[in-house]
């Protein structure tokens, strides 16, 4: 799962939120520049970058801190926040069997989200064609949320699509969008339903998982 949004629009609280329903049995280690998220769950490793020193040496980044986290046995990984080329080894982790880990990315929207990672990925200097990336961007995220700050001040998930296998398609099927009533109201809106007549097959992993989310593609309102 990824989460995206601009600075302030709440994608760590909700990336915490998320953390703290996992199970208690799982293993969790959290990799972040300066930590920020606190998961109330008995087994957290938390993993924090650090700067080069004067001498410019000892630096840890993001990337070193998630290639030690594979050996770890971790159930998932949590990334604050993926900024550059560590995309890729997140990219390799996800696609390696770690279900249920999950990241935030600045980003506009959702499908600017899944440009911008491909392009992150890209610049990592792995000499990887770019419909390989896509292609690995699609097997390794089931899920993308978008959050944006409102008018308002209120933060809310504007946005929450499902990812397609299909290379020849879209690659993401939206399921929920937020239409606010009016750029004056605090909380005011609703949540629509978008109509899926063919799901992609990520929803079998929600079924798997005790959640049959078929039954939410119909369309209207909540």
């Amino acid at each position: 799962m990824v989460i995206s949004g601009g600075t302030g629009s709440g994608k760590t609280t909700t990336l915490g939120a998320l953390c703290s329903a996992a199970s208690e049995r799982d293993r969790i280690i959290t990799i972040e520049d300066a930590a920020e998220l606190r998961v109330l769950r008995p087994h957290v490793v938390c993993l924090e970058a650090r700067a080069p020193n004067i001498e410019g040496k000892g630096e840890v980044t993001i990337r070193d801190l998630l290639r030690n986290a594979l050996r770890m046995r971790p159930d998932r990984i949590i990334i604050g926040e993926v900024r550059g080329r560590e995309a890729y080894d997140l990219l390799q982790a996800l696609n390696t069997g770690h279900r249920g880990s999950m990241s935030t990315v600045h980003a506009n929207s959702v499908s600017d989200a899944v440009r911008r990672l491909a392009n992150m990925v890209l610049s990592s200097g792995e000499p990887l064609p770019h419909e390989v990336v896509e292609d690995e961007l699609r097997s390794a995220i089931d899920l993308l949320i978008h959050q944006e700050r409102i008018p308002a001040g209120a933060r809310k998930m504007t946005e929450v699509s499902l990812v397609t296998k299909d290379a020849g398609g879209a690659p993401k099927c939206t399921v929920f969008t937020w239409e606010p009533e009016g750029a004056s109201s605090e909380t005011g809106g609703r949540f629509l339903r978008h109509t899926i007549s063919d799901p992609p097959e990520v929803t079998g992993k929600f079924k798997m998982c005790g959640m049959d989310i078929r039954r939410w593609l119909g369309g209207g309102c909540l």
